[in-house]
C-alpha cells in the first residue's frame, strides 16, 4: 500500500467523511483493505470499524494471519466480535480460534450463533495439519435425482455461502460422495437432463486424516481448484480449496528452509532478539559440540601437521568443498522428497546418480587442485595427497548429502531435519579424516 493512498484515507478519516471512505474501500481488494488497516493507527482503524458492514469487516479480517486477525478482533466493540466470527468462513474462524488459549477460544465460541459455533467446534476436532483441519464445510452439494434446471435453481440459493461453486458435488441419500459436476458442464446441459446422467462418478477425493502436504500434492497433480474430503465411509465432509493449499505450501517451504538453516522455527519480523536467540541456540550449541570433533581430528594428526605445515593451507579448502557439495546434494534430494518426485523404490537410482555426480565433480576438482598444489609447492606428492583427498571427500560428501535425508525420510521424519549446517559439519569431519589419513600415509614423500 503506497504512502499516497494511506494519506488519502487518513485525510478522509480526519474529516470524518464516511462516504469518501466507503468509496475508497470499494475500489480495493479485501487483501489490500486488510493491509491498509494494519498500516493505520488503532484510533484511525476504530473510526473505520464503525461504518463498515459486518460482512465486509469479516472479509477483511479473514485475509490476515491468525495473529493479525486477533489484533483487529480485539479492537472491535464487544457486540461486533461474535457478528464478525459468524460471518467468517468456518475454516478461517477455526484457524483463528485454534490459535488461542482454550478458555479464550471457548468464550468466543459461546458468543457465536449455535449453528456457526457447532461447525467451528467440529473443525477444531481434526488435527491441524490434516485435510480435516484444512477443509471448509461451505461447499455446494446436491442430490443425484435433480435435473440440470433444478440444480441451477438450487445453486442460486446456496452459492452465496459457498467457498467455491466451480465444482458441484453429488451425494446419495446417506450423504456419501457419488459424483461431481463442473459448473461449465451444468450450464451447457439440457435443462431437463438428470444430474446422474451428466455427473462424473470417477471422483478424486482425499481422506479427512490425510496429511496436508499430501492434499497439496493431489491438488497440484490434478490441477484442481478444490478437492472433496471424505471419511472412512466416503461421507462428504468438506472441501480443501487451492488458496488453502498455497498457504500450506508456503508454510511447509518455510519449515524446510528453517530446517535446512538449522532454525526449526523461522523468525517472524516481530520476534524479539531474545526469542530469536532462544530458537537458534539449541541447534548451534549441538553443532558446536559436533565441531569439536573436527578439532579433535586435527589434534590427532598434530605430528603430521607440524612436519608438513603447508597442509594447514588446504584445511579450509577441503572442509568448505565438502560442506558445499554435501549441501547441494542435500537440497536436491530434500526438494525431490518434499515434492513427491522420489519414492522408496527410487532410492537405489538416486544414490547411483549422486555417486556418479560426485565422481565427476570429485575427479574434476581433484585434478585441478592437484595440479595447482604441484605448481605452487613444486612437490608432486603434495598434489597427489591434496587431489586424492579432495576427490574422495567430494564423493563421500555427495553421497552423505543424498543418503542422510533418504534415511530420515525412511523413518517417516521430515527429511529437511538433515539441515545444511548439520550435514556440512559431518562432511567436514569426513573430509579432514580423509585428508590427514592420506597425508600421514605419504609423510615420507612430503617432508
Amino acid at each position: 500500500m503506497t504512502a499516497e493512498i494511506i494519506n488519502i484515507f487518513r485525510k478522509a478519516i480526519e474529516n470524518n467523511d464516511k462516504k469518501q471512505l466507503a468509496l475508497l474501500l470499494e475500489e480495493i481488494h479485501p487483501v489490500d483493505q486488510s493491509q491498509l488497516l494494519l498500516e493505520l493507527e488503532q484510533d484511525e482503524r476504530a473510526k473505520i470499524y464503525n461504518f463498515l458492514e459486518t460482512e465486509t469487516l469479516a472479509d477483511i479480517i479473514q485475509e490476515l494471519d491468525p495473529d493479525e486477525q486477533l489484533v483487529l478482533l480485539e479492537e472491535l466493540q464487544p457486540r461486533q466480535i461474535p457478528e464478525v466470527l459468524n460471518e467468517m468462513s468456518s475454516d478461517d474462524a477455526a484457524d483463528l480460534l485454534g490459535s488461542l488459549q482454550d478458555d479464550h477460544a471457548q468464550n468466543l465460541l459461546n458468543s457465536m450463533s449455535i449453528e456457526d459455533a457447532a461447525e467451528v467446534r467440529r473443525l477444531l476436532t481434526f488435527p491441524e495439519e490434516t485435510a480435516g483441519g484444512l477443509m471448509t464445510t461451505e461447499f455446494v452439494a446436491i442430490r443425484r435425482n435433480l435435473t440440470a434446471s433444478e440444480t441451477l435453481s438450487e445453486l442460486r440459493k446456496i452459492a452465496p455461502n459457498a467457498e467455491t461453486i466451480y465444482y458441484i458435488y453429488v451425494t446419495d441419500d446417506k450423504n456419501r460422495l457419488a459424483g461431481v459436476i463442473s459448473l461449465r458442464d451444468l450450464i451447457v446441459a439440457p435443462p431437463e437432463q438428470m444430474i446422474e446422467a451428466i455427473m462424473s462418478e470417477n471422483v478424486v477425493s482425499v481422506s479427512v486424516t490425510m496429511d496436508q502436504e499430501d492434499v497439496a500434492s493431489v491438488i497440484d497433480k490434478y490441477d484442481f481448484l478444490a478437492v472433496p474430503v471424505v471419511d472412512e465411509n466416503n461421507v462428504l465432509l468438506g472441501i480443501v480449496t487451492v488458496d488453502d493449499v498455497l498457504d500450506v505450501l508456503k508454510e511447509e517451504a518455510t519449515q524446510d528452509i528453517g530446517h535446512l538453516s538449522a532454525i526449526p522455527h523461522m523468525d517472524e519480523i516481530k520476534v524479539t532478539a531474545l526469542q530469536s536467540a532462544k530458537r537458534r541456540l539449541p541447534w548451534l550449541i549441538l553443532l558446536l559440540f559436533v565441531d569439536l570433533m573436527s578439532g579433535s581430528i586435527i589434534s590427532r594428526f598434530e605430528t603430521t601437521l607440524e612436519q608438513v605445515i603447508i597442509l594447514a593451507a588446504f584445511i579450509p579448502l577441503i572442509a568448505d568443498m565438502a560442506g558445499n557439495t554435501g549441501t547441494q546434494s542435500l537440497a536436491i534430494v530434500v526438494r525431490g522428497l518434499a515434492l513427491g518426485e522420489f519414492t522408496k523404490k527410487d532410492v537405489v537410482q538416486i544414490i547411483k546418480r549422486e555417486f556418479a555426480t560426485g565422481l565427476i565433480i570429485g575427479t574434476t576438482c581433484g585434478v585441478i587442485i592437484a595440479v595447482a598444489a604441484f605448481i605452487w609447492q613444486g612437490n608432486p606428492y603434495l598434489g597427489v595427497v591434496v587431489g586424492f583427498s579432495l576427490w574422495a571427500t567430494l564423493i563421500s560428501a555427495t553421497l552423505a548429502g543424498a543418503i542422510v535425508p533418504i534415511f530420515i525420510n525412511y523413518l517417516n521424519l521430515d527429511p529437511a531435519v538433515a539441515s545444511g549446517p548439520f550435514i556440512t559439519t559431518i562432511n567436514d569431519i569426513i573430509g579432514l579424516t580423509i585428508f590427514f589419513t592420506t597425508a600421514t600415509a605419504f609423510m615420507s614423500y612430503l617432508i
